[in-house]
């Protein structure tokens, strides 16, 4: 089945609406007709590859109520950064699997947190075979963009992540190509170790708007190059033939000034087409906490502003694909 351009990325579900990376969540991005979903993965104590957009999970379930848990509470080094409360790797899947959902920005999105506490905690193979399924129901493809957390940590832990992964894909039936996967990471180490075990599908490496790789941080410590570097055109150079495309922070292609304002889309996409790779962006969502400031409206952080007019700029950059928060408005837009 053809796909619109540019591809339509449920970023972990709907979390416009409901609690991202929740069943309901992702029910309803499908329902809205995105072309894609994106769980992001993380490990459990007994190694089971769980849904959550980080490792750290006091900000997105239920975990901080539980007083069962209380004495896992704990601080820990992650990337670099110390964080203090209670981390997947500590609990099983069990244990994990007891919890419930909740919204991450409950004072920006109070729909979305009114369905807090009643979902459970979802695995990989479960979004990957509600994919599937839905894709069967509906008469058409829908891809799982697949963003890997937290790799060198993780294997600081002792597990083998890309094993870990491979078998997941090859058991749930997603490693050789029949249903349409992307595989994307901050790291691009951990995306060469997958390719070489010959898991099927394209191959995105995450780029921040500052900062540096942590696979390259804890290899080269303070010699790592910088993201900057990574989108510099001999950056990009490096890249082809290792990756199929790079996914950046919407601000690489607004280009805001200091006055929060953008004069068009800037030539990074271009430049990296014009060396055959693909590229997405993130996330693009419509109120105003997260808008640049040319965009921003009245009624607070919460109201919606001149999305389209931040969108328009980013669809002008011709670029492969786009994560959205609220799947009907961006399939409205960007599909149309």
């Amino acid at each position: 089945m053809p796909r619109r351009r540019p591809l339509v990325i449920g970023h972990r579900g709907a979390p416009g609406y409901r609690p991202e990376h929740s069943r309901s969540s992702y029910d309803l991005a499908l329902a809205m007709g995105v072309d894609a979903v994106e769980p992001d993965i993380v490990v459990s104590k007994d190694g089971v590859l769980v849904v959550r957009h980080e490792n750290e999970i006091s900000g997105t379930t239920d975990v901080a109520a539980r007083p069962e848990f209380a004495d896992r509470r704990t601080t820990k080094s992650v990337d670099g950064v110390s964080l203090t409360g209670w981390f997947t790797e500590d609990f099983t899947w069990d244990e994990l699997a007891t919890l419930r959902c909740r919204e991450r920005l409950p004072e920006l999105r109070t729909v979305s947190a009114s369905f807090d506490d009643r979902q459970p905690v979802l695995r990989l193979r479960d979004v990957l075979d509600l994919v599937r399924a839905a894709s069967l129901e509906q008469g058409r493809e829908i891809a799982v963009v697949l963003e890997i957390k937290h790799a060198t940590y993780m294997e600081a832990l002792g597990w083998d992540l890309a094993e870990l992964i491979v078998n997941e894909l090859r058991d749930a039936g997603w490693a050789d190509g029949r249903h349409p996967l992307v595989i994307e990471a901050f790291e691009a180490t951990i995306l060469d170790r997958l390719r070489e075990r010959g898991i099927r599908g394209s191959y995105i490496y995450l780029i921040e708007a500052s900062g540096k790789p942590y696979d390259l941080v804890a290899r080269l410590g303070r010699h790592a190059p910088t993201y900057k570097r990574e989108v510099s055109p001999a950056g990009l150079d490096a890249l082809v033939g290792r990756v199929d495309g790079i996914s950046v922070d919407k601000r690489l292609i607004l280009a805001p000034d200091r006055w929060g304002r953008t004069s068009g889309p800037a030539p990074l996409v271009r430049e990296a087409r014009e060396r055959g790779l693909r590229v997405f962006t993130w996330t693009v969502r419509p109120e105003n906490a997260f808008l640049i400031a040319q965009f921003r409206g009245q009624g607070g952080r919460a109201a919606f502003g001149d999305y389209e007019g931040e969108w328009g700029v980013i669809r002008d950059a011709g670029l492969d694909g786009v994560f959205v928060d609220h799947p009907d408005l961006g399939v409205a837009f960007f599909g149309s």
